[in-house]
C-alpha cells in the first residue's frame, strides 16, 4: 500500500505418453541445468596482451580493528594526525609483522561469521553485531604484500575493487593512496607512484562496515573480487569502451567508441582498431578510427562503425554473444587492448502491447533478489551465481531485478551467458555527487550487457515520490538524462511504490509499480501511451515445508501466505498475466535473504518473501510459477503426508498444474477430478491416514504426469547429492551438496530435523552451510547442521590441487536413534588458472 513498506513493517516489528514424476526431479533438472551453464561460467577471457589483469584474491591476511579505541586498531586514529603525513603508516609497510593475523581467500565475508545477537536495532541487517554500536566486530583490516618485477618500470599498474562493504582506505607501501564510501559501486586507484618495482610491495585496506547503505543485510568485508591491472602509459580508459548494435532488417550497424587516456609525460600519437568476432573467435569485421595526438594528462574519444550480416540475436531462448577486441595502436605497435562482449537484440515496451524482445511479444517474468546466500553471505563465489541463475529458470523466470544496488559483475555476466534479462538498479537515488558517481559507473559497466534491458535509478524514496515531489522531479530528470547521454539504447525508471501520478516519476520512459493493484489500472487509463510493468510485487510469503502459520513458531502456512501490502502468486499473476498492455513483472523475491525478517521478529533471522528459500530449495510457490511461466507439462502436488498424532482430521490438499485436469487418489480412493483453471490451482480436502495422496494429471485425456506423497518411517541414513560430480582445481569453484533424511524404504523424510555434521578431506574445503529455516540460528561456517524439513546444503570448495574432495555426513549428538552415515567424493580437475597475483 502507498508509504507502507517492509520497512515500516520492520521499524513496528512485529511431455510423453507415459506417467512421470514432476517434481522429484527438481533438483536433478535444476543442478543439470547448472552444470550445462556451468561451462559458461569459466568462459571469461582474460585480458588482451600487452594489457594484464590479474585476479587478487588469494592469500591475504585478516584481523579486526576496532571503530572507537585506537589501542585496538592498529593505533590508527591517535591524535587525529593520521593524514599529516602521506607515507607514515607502518602497518601498511613489507617489513609489518602480521604473522598472528588470519589467513583467507577474497572474496570475504565476515559478517556471515559473526555470532547473532538479539538487538532489535540489528533485525533488518540479520541480527548480525555490525554497526556504530559494536565497535569490535565493525572494523576489518585486510593485508596482502605481493612482488612487482623489474619489467614493470614502465608500466601503470591500479587495484581494482568490485565492491566492498563499506568505508575502505587504502595505503601501499606505507603511504595513503585513497577512500571509497559506499558498499556496491567498483573503485579504482593508480598505485604506480607508490611501487617499488623489482622489489615486494604491501597493500593494506581497513574496511568500516559501521555504516549501512540499505535496510537489508549487506554483509562486511571485501566481499567481491580484487584485480591489479596493469597498462602502458598510454592505456583504454576504464569502463569507456561501448559495443551499440543497430538492427536493420537482416543486417546490424555496431557503432564502436572508447577513450584513450595518457597517463605518460609527452604527448603521443594514437589510433584504435576494433575487431569484432563471434563466439568461436571468427573474425566478422573490423573498423578503425584516425590517429590522434593525445598530450600528457588527457584523453581522446574514439569512434567507428561496423557491419554484421545474418547476426544470430540474443534472446533467453538463445543467448548468442559477439565480442568486440579494441586494440591501441601507437607507431605501428599495439599497447593496449581490451575485450568487450555484447549481444545484438532489440527491446521494445510498447504502452499498449507490452514488452516485445527481437521483435516477439514476452512477458517479463521477474523475480527480485538481493545477493547473499545460506553459507557465505555476500561473499559468493563466481559459480554461485550460476547456480542461483538455474533454480530461477528451472521455475521458469525469465528476469531478475538487482534490488537494491549495482550487481557484482560475474551477476551480470552470469545473466548475459544464459538468457536472463535484467533490470539494474543503483544504490543511491540521488543527483548529489555520490548518487552521480554510482549511476555512471554502473551504466558505463553493465551498457554493453544484452540481459540489460532497463535501468532502474532506485526504489521506494516517499519522499521524491510525494511529499516533495518537485524536488524528486528534478532529482529524477537529472539521473535519467544522464542515463541516456551515456546509453541512448535503454529505457530508465525505478520502483515506486505509490501512484506515479508525480514527483520523481515524471522523468521516467516507463513506469513500475509496486503493490496495489488498483494503481496500474488508474494509470493506463489516464496515460495510455506510457508503458507499465510491475517493478515489485507479490510479497507472497512462506515457510518451506509447513503448512499451518504459527506465530508462536515464526512460521507461515503455504498456501496463501502474503503480507498485507501484498499479493498472493496467483493474485498479482493473474493481474499483470492477463493484461496484454502490461510488460510483465518482477515478484518480491526469488530467494530468501538474510535480514528484514517478515514477518516475524526475533528469533527469525531472514525474510520469508523468498520463491525458493536460502539455500535455492523451492517452496510449494515454486511449482506455482512453474506450471504457469514454464513451457512444460508440470503437476505439483502438497503438502507431504506425514501427519503423526493428526489421525482423522482435514487436510488441505492442493496442486499446482497447467495440465487440463488432475485427479486425487487418497490411500488408493479417488477424491474426485477437477478441470484446471487457468492461472489458478486445486483444491482437495482428506482425512488424515497413514499412506500416501497421489496426483495423476491428464492432457487431451490421457494421464502424462503423477506425483504421490507417501507417508515415510523415521529417518535411518543420510544422502548425499553434490550438483557436480567434477569442479575445477583452482582455488574457486565449488561443489553445493544436498543433504537429505531416508527411511528404510529410502523416501525422504520430510520433516527431518537431525543434526548433521560434516567432515571435509583431500583437496576441497567447507566454506559454507544452510538449511533454508528462516529462524535457525546456527553458525553458518562450523562442520554440522540441522535438517530443516528433511533438508540442508554445504557448500565445498576446491583447493588448486587436481584431486578429489571426501565428503562425509554422519549423524551429530546422542538424541534420537543413529543414522546411518553418507560419503561422496568430488573430482578436481586439473584446469589452467586465471592469471592472477601469486
Amino acid at each position: 500500500m502507498p508509504g507502507f513498506t517492509r520497512r515500516d513493517l520492520l521499524r513496528s516489528s512485529a511431455v510423453s505418453g507415459l506417467a512421470l514424476s514432476a517434481s522429484a526431479g527438481f533438483a536433478r533438472s535444476a543442478w543439470a541445468h547448472a552444470e550445462a551453464l556451468a561451462a559458461a561460467s569459466n568462459a571469461t577471457l582474460p585480458a588482451l596482451a600487452p594489457r594484464e589483469k590479474l585476479l587478487f584474491d588469494f592469500g591475504w591476511k585478516f584481523q579486526f580493528g576496532n571503530s572507537i579505541d585506537p589501542a585496538k586498531d592498529l593505533g590508527f586514529g591517535y591524535g587525529q594526525g593520521d593524514f599529516a603525513k602521506t607515507g607514515d603508516f607502518d602497518f601498511a609497510k613489507v617489513k609489518f609483522d602480521d604473522s598472528k593475523w588470519r589467513e583467507l581467500n577474497l572474496p570475504h565475508d565476515w559478517a556471515v561469521e559473526l555470532p547473532f545477537v538479539h538487538d532489535e536495532e540489528q533485525n533488518s541487517h540479520g541480527f548480525k553485531p555490525v554497526g556504530r554500536r559494536y565497535p569490535e566486530t565493525s572494523v576489518g583490516w585486510y593485508r596482502r604484500t605481493f612482488d612487482i618485477p623489474a619489467s614493470d618500470a614502465d608500466r601503470r599498474i591500479g587495484i581494482d575493487f568490485d565492491g566492498a562493504f563499506r568505508d575502505v582506505l587504502v595505503w601501499v607501501n606505507g603511504c595513503f593512496i585513497g577512500r571509497n564510501d559506499n558498499g556496491y559501486a567498483p573503485f579504482h586507484f593508480d598505485i604506480t607512484d607508490f611501487l617499488a618495482v623489482g622489489a615486494k610491495n604491501c597493500i593494506v585496506a581497513r574496511v568500516d562496515a559501521s555504516f549501512g547503505d540499505g535496510w537489508f543485510y549487506e554483509g562486511a568485508g571485501i566481499y567481491r573480487h580484487v584485480w591489479l591491472t596493469k597498462t602502458d602509459a598510454v592505456h583504454l580508459g576504464k569502463f569507456e569502451s561501448y559495443a551499440r548494435a543497430d538492427l536493420n532488417g537482416n543486417a546490424s550497424t555496431i557503432s564502436l567508441g572508447t577513450q584513450v587516456r595518457n597517463d605518460g609525460t609527452q604527448a603521443a600519437n594514437a589510433r584504435v582498431v576494433w575487431k569484432i568476432v563471434d563466439a568461436a573467435g571468427k573474425t566478422l569485421a573490423t573498423a578503425e578510427a584516425a590517429q590522434q595526438s593525445i598530450a600528457s594528462d588527457s584523453s581522446a574519444t574514439f569512434t567507428a562503425t561496423a557491419r554484421l550480416a545474418n547476426p544470430a540475436l540474443w534472446s533467453v531462448e538463445a543467448p548468442n554473444l559477439y565480442s568486440t577486441i579494441v586494440t591501441v595502436e601507437s607507431a605501428g605497435k599495439a599497447i593496449d587492448a581490451e575485450q568487450v562482449t555484447f549481444g545484438i537484440r532489440t527491446v521494445l515496451f510498447d504502452a499498449g502491447r507490452g514488452f516485445f524482445l527481437n521483435g516477439k511479444p514476452l512477458k517479463i517474468q521477474g523475480t527480485c533478489n538481493h545477493q547473499d546466500h545460506a553459507g557465505v553471505g555476500a561473499a559468493l563465489p563466481d559459480r554461485l551465481q550460476y547456480f542461483r541463475l538455474a533454480v530461477l529458470k528451472e521455475m521458469g523466470g525469465n528476469a531478475v531485478r538487482t534490488s537494491h544496488n549495482m550487481p557484482t559483475p560475474e551477476w551480470v555476466e552470469a545473466c548475459d551467458r544464459t538468457g536472463m534479462m535484467m533490470m539494474c538498479e543503483t544504490r543511491q537515488m540521488s543527483s548529489n555527487p555520490e548518487g552521480m558517481a554510482q549511476l555512471e559507473a554502473m551504466v558505463k559497466r553493465y551498457r554493453n550487457s544484452p540481459s540489460i534491458i532497463l535501468w532502474s535509478i532506485g526504489n521506494e524514496e516517499w519522499q521524491l515520490q510525494n511529499e516533495e515531489a518537485e524536488q524528486g522531479a528534478k532529482i529524477g530528470a537529472t539521473m535519467v538524462r544522464r542515463c541516456h547521454e551515456l546509453d541512448p539504447t535503454r529505457v530508465v525508471s525505478a520502483a515506486v511504490n505509490g501512484d506515479n501520478s508525480k514527483g520523481i516519476s515524471d522523468a521516467f520512459d516507463i513506469i513500475g509499480f509496486n503493490y496495489n493493484l488498483k494503481f496500474p489500472d488508474e494509470y493506463h487509463k489516464k496515460h495510455p501511451k506510457m508503458p507499465v510493468y510491475g517493478s515489485e510485487t507479490s510479497s507472497a510469503i512462506g515457510t518451506r515445508g509447513v503448512y499451518s502459520t504459527d506465530p508462536l513458531r515464526n512460521t507461515v502456512n503455504s498456501y496463501d501466505g502474503v503480507v498485507p501490502w501484498g499479493e498472493t502468486a496467483e493474485e498479482w499473476w493473474q493481474f499483470y498475466g492477463t493484461r496484454d498492455w502490461m510488460a510483465g513483472g518482477f515478484a518480491w523475491t526469488g530467494f530468501d535473504y538474510r535480514g528484514e525478517p517478515t514477518p516475524y521478529g526475533w528469533p527469525s533471522i531472514n525474510s520469508q518473501f523468498g520463491i525458493v528459500d536460502m539455500c535455492g530449495f523451492p517452496k510449494d510457490n515454486f511449482y506455482y510459477y512453474k506450471a504457469w511461466w514454464g513451457q512444460q507439462p508440470s503437476l505439483h502436488l502438497f503438502p507431504h503426508w506425514n501427519w503423526a498424532g493428526r489421525e482423522g482430521e482435514p487436510i488441505k490438499i492442493w496442486v499446482y498444474s497447467n495440465l487440463d485436469e488432475v485427479e486425487l487418489f487418497v490411500n488408493g480412493v479417488s477424491a474426485g477430478s477437477q478441470k484446471v483453471p487457468h492461472l489458478g490451482h486445486l483444491e482437495w480436502t482428506a482425512k488424515y491416514q497413514p499412506g500416501s495422496i497421489q496426483a495423476r494429471g491428464s492432457k487431451d485425456g490421457k494421464v502424462v504426469l503423477t506425483e504421490k506423497r507417501e507417508t515415510a518411517g523415521d529417518p535411518v541414513s543420510i544422502k548425499l547429492t553434490s550438483d557436480r560430480s567434477e569442479i575445477d582445481a583452482n582455488g574457486e569453484d565449488i561443489a553445493i551438496l544436498r543433504v537429505e533424511a531416508l527411511d528404510k524404504e529410502g523416501r525422504p523424510v520430510p520433516t527431518a530435523s537431525n543434526l548433521i555434521g560434516f567432515k571435509v578431506s583431500g583437496e576441497g574445503k567447507l566454506i559454507g552451510v544452510g538449511n533454508g529455516d528462516p529462524n535457525c540460528q546456527e553458525s553458518d561456517k562450523e562442520p554440522k547442521r540441522s535438517l530443516f524439513n528433511g533438508l540442508a546444503q554445504l557448500i565445498v570448495q576446491s583447493t588448486k590441487r587436481p584431486g578429489e574432495i571426501h565428503i562425509e555426513a554422519v549423524k551429530e549428538g546422542w538424541d534420537g536413534p543413529e543414522l546411518t552415515p553418507a560419503k561422496l567424493t568430488v573430482v578436481t580437475r586439473k584446469v589452467e588458472l586465471r592469471p592472477q597475483i601469486r
